[in-house]
């Protein structure tokens, strides 16, 4: 058969590449098939218009941009390490020391694995402050509300279960003293306890179940999550940013831009930028590594990962049943409902946007951030040096003593304080405001003294004076 001469014919793949490289001009077949192919890509996943106003990077300051990019860097880091990394407690310190000292750029790839994970950890908790403060999970994104936090616990699971890697005595006693909490929990502690560690001791079967966890399950399931999390912010659209004063926006009359290339161009130019400050970062910053594990001689004071001191603080002034149950039930029960109950249905008293609701609410925000850290500092000490539940109350047993009377106290007073508010004036979303940001500061100041405020058998030092 005669070739069709009037189909033109497509260039081969190193016609292809020589044009890309030296920029030679593509016929215009090629290049509308090219634009359409990448348009289709993007508009995938982002409306093909957006508002002008959803581009302000001090509204959002671009974090969810950001945690892609630490995603996809700790994506990419970890099927490298992947290729050298040995699950098996005689070989999996060998196998770092070996990336560090024998592999081109190994510890540069371990640093940007173990950097990229603690700071998603933390621009996800950042990402969610945002969201909250700026009301931006209000109807009708309740439900991707809902899609961030499941997020937000797939991202501190994988940074668990990536701890242990290293199997040095840091990742091993951290972890021990992790999973120990779990066996606090009434009826089902000791059997997810035995799951996930195999026996009494981490050993062989906890590396492994950690590893397969880390690698195969996590990850899988938090792309299926950004992904539906990404097409929910397309479908329920931006929140948008308005000043104190500003009515409800009307979005059938606002400005609007085109995806590409305004959009586009904002996030990739932070996806770049993140990628080089945590290449400059890792340059210059090691991972930890200490010691190769060894289970007869642990540290004093031996302590979990960063992001879990705050529990461990918490086991040293409550029972353990308070702690491992009834705080992460009560917590994760009013962060899964607060959209439902935060969100006024009066059109005209919506906060959407708005950054801390309202000027009430920005001193409220303030006020109950100092309280939050005064208050739980206050009773951590009293707690250390002077109070003691369990010897005022010998005959009660300690669940009661030390769990019961003085969580239910703390329930109480937070609860007058909310009525108190509510009596002064404030509404229900800037009282809601109010709670989140003295407990959430209270989380953060028991992690801060967890992590640098204990010293020996875990007794309250100052840190410059050890």
């Amino acid at each position: 058969m005669e070739h069709d001469q009037s189909q033109p014919r497509q260039p081969g793949l190193l016609t292809r590449i020589r044009r890309s490289i030296w920029r030679e001009p593509w016929p215009e077949t090629d290049r509308g098939r090219m634009r359409l192919t990448l348009n289709d890509l993007i508009l995938h996943l982002h409306a093909p218009r957006v508002p002008r106003r959803a581009l302000r990077v001090t509204y959002s300051y671009g974090l969810g941009i950001i945690a892609i990019a630490l995603f996809l860097i700790l994506g990419f880091t970890g099927v490298l390490l992947a290729f050298v990394y040995t699950p098996s407690p005689d070989k999996a310190y060998a196998s770092i020391l070996s990336l560090q000292s024998q592999v081109w750029i190994g510890a540069l790839v371990r640093n940007l694995h173990h950097w990229s994970g603690n700071l998603l950890l933390i621009v996800s908790v950042l990402h969610m402050l945002r969201v909250f403060y700026t009301a931006a999970f209000h109807p009708p994104r309740e439900f991707n509300w809902l899609l961030g936090l499941s997020l937000l616990v797939l991202v501190a699971l994988s940074n668990f279960t990536g701890y242990l890697m290293p199997w040095d005595q840091l990742a091993y006693w951290a972890t021990t003293i992790s999973t120990s909490m779990l066996g606090y929990i009434p009826l089902v502690g000791d059997s997810i306890q035995h799951f996930l560690v195999g026996g009494s001791e981490i050993g062989e079967f906890a590396l492994r179940t950690f590893f397969a966890f880390h690698i195969v399950v996590l990850p899988p399931l938090m792309i299926i999550i950004i992904s539906y999390h990404l097409w929910r912010i397309r479908k329920d659209t931006f929140s948008l940013p308005r000043g104190l004063d500003e009515p409800p926006i009307d979005r059938r009359r606002i400005e609007r831009v085109t995806t590409i290339p305004h959009l586009i161009t904002l996030e990739l130019a932070l996806g770049l930028a993140t990628l080089a400050l945590m290449i400059a970062w890792s340059t210059w910053v090691d991972a930890p590594l200490e010691d190769a594990a060894n289970p007869a001689h642990p540290p004093n004071p031996a302590k979990a990962a960063w992001y879990f001191m705050g529990f461990q603080e918490l086991l040293l002034h409550f029972h353990p049943v308070i702690v491992t149950v009834v705080i992460p039930v009560l917590t994760a029960a009013g962060l899964f409902l607060l959209p439902y109950v935060d969100a006024d249905p009066r059109p005209e008293r919506d906060v959407t946007g708005v950054w801390f609701r309202s000027r009430r609410g920005r001193r409220l925000a303030a006020l109950n951030a100092l309280a939050g850290i005064g208050v739980t500092a206050a009773l951590v000490v009293l707690d250390e040096f002077w109070l003691d539940l369990p010897g005022l109350f010998p005959s009660l047993p300690t669940v009661i003593s030390n769990g019961a009377i003085p969580f239910g106290a703390i329930l109480w007073l937070l609860g007058v304080y909310y009525w108190v508010l509510g009596r002064r004036g404030a509404t229900r979303s800037e009282r809601n405001l109010a709670l989140f940001t003295l407990l959430f500061m209270a989380f953060v100041t028991l992690t801060v003294i967890g992590v640098f405020f204990r010293g020996e058998n875990m007794a309250l030092v100052l840190p410059w004076t050890t």
